[in-house]
């Protein structure tokens, strides 16, 4: 069965930081319903002009149209709540002050509610006012710093760690809440800080070279450490023709040279120690770069890979589709789109032995409105009509 069978979401978020938490719970179970707004719905709908970001965030998910701003549909909303065990919103600053469902209003309809929030900065503290998406959050924690080469400016991460990264840390704290919830019957309020949550993801860079936050940590591109690691040209000159190479150990650093026939580097007096290799590092990139040169990133990750060096070929976003690993695993999943015909997404990287839950098509605007306002609260189709008349469903 679905690990989650049983737990049951009412999904008040939009974008990505909220919605890739309850992705994340749907593909393990849970029943997650989507609240809306009428007309336009979750703005992640129609991002840059396409429903493929929508898509990729809200598999697995009804969809429920309510007018939060009108009466009836406020109430709709509560009269939902006790049917459900979490609530999830991440609305900006003030919204869910302004319609009147914040944690304590949801409690005194659901006393034992698990009631989350996702907010930028978090809803104190002197920046808590500020609107805040993804790359907001990841400059003001630092990643752009650490991010680009060191002769260039701050850059922008090429993932969205911001959100989806926040969204997974939400996911882990909402399944304990749900846990605790299990043995003693006590809901709670959960809250992350977008800000914060992004520095879960710098740590080791904030071990390895910020003394403590003495210091801050410097931008070094794809240069990690001393050569022979590092990011290396490969045959057929493309802008992704590279392969990337992690020397931990000199037993890694060994088998390195043997497999790009160069067994005479081991020895070699110039490159034969850490600092050695650190202060000429330009210099044995190129003795490495001769070899990679000669064959693909593909036949560099093999060649490498097998010889137990840790290797992989820079894959650009398209050949991820491709990616012949992946496609053996079943990673890559094939939906029917209403307008682009099939469709790939990426599964879900957790493989769990009884767990099984195949991927479903997000739900179109306001699909499951009636079903679920009929399965819930028993309404019949007079009442329906008669709160569509009132703009408070859709």
């Amino acid at each position: 069965m679905p690990a989650l069978d049983g737990m049951r979401i009412l999904d008040l978020t939009q974008y990505e930081a909220g919605p890739s938490c309850t992705q994340a719970l749907a593909w393990m179970g849970a029943d997650v319903v989507k609240v809306e707004a009428p007309g336009y719905g979750d703005p992640g709908r129609a991002l840059a002009g396409t429903s493929a970001y929508f898509w990729n965030w809200n598999a697995n998910k009804r969809s429920i149209v309510l007018n939060l701003r009108k009466p009836e549909g406020r109430q709709l909303l509560l009269d939902l709540v006790p049917k459900f065990d979490v609530v999830i919103e991440n609305y900006a600053p003030g919204v869910i002050d302004r319609f009147d469902i914040g944690y304590d209003v949801l409690k005194e309809a659901h006393p034992s509610v698990i009631f989350a929030s996702v907010k930028g900065y978090g809803s104190f503290g002197p920046y808590s006012e500020y609107l805040a998406y993804d790359m907001c959050a990841q400059a003001a924690a630092g990643t752009f710093s650490m991010t680009g080469t060191p002769d260039g400016p701050p850059t922008l991460p090429g993932v969205t760690i911001g959100d989806s990264g926040t969204g997974m840390q939400l996911g882990m704290a909402v399944l304990a809440a749900y846990v605790q919830k299990l043995r003693t019957g006590e809901g709670q309020r959960i809250e992350i800080s977008m800000h914060e949550a992004i520095t879960y993801y710098m740590r080791t860079h904030l071990a390895n070279t910020g003394n403590w936050g003495r210091n801050p940590v410097p931008r070094n591109g794809s240069q990690v450490g001393a050569a022979p690691s590092g990011l290396y040209r490969c045959k057929g000159g493309g802008p992704n023709d590279y392969a990337f190479v992690l020397t931990v150990t000199n037993t890694h650093i060994d088998k390195m040279y043997v497999a790009i026939d160069r067994p005479d580097l081991i020895t070699d007096e110039r490159f034969d120690d850490f600092v050695k290799r650190f202060e000429r590092t330009a210099e044995l990139h190129d003795e490495v770069e001769k070899w990679m040169l000669e064959r693909t990133k593909q036949e560099v990750m093999e060649i490498l890979g097998s010889a137990g060096v840790p290797c992989a070929a820079t894959m650009d976003t398209q050949e991820l589709y491709e990616d012949p690993h992946l496609l053996e695993r079943g990673f890559v999943k094939t939906l029917d789109h209403p307008d682009e015909g099939e469709v790939r997404l990426f599964g879900w990287a957790p493989r769990m032995s009884a767990n099984e839950v195949e991927m479903e098509p997000p739900p179109t605007l306001g699909e499951h409105t009636d079903d679920v306002l009929r399965g819930e609260l028993g309404l019949d189709e007079e009442k329906l009509a008669g709160l569509r008349t009132a703009e408070a469903i859709g």
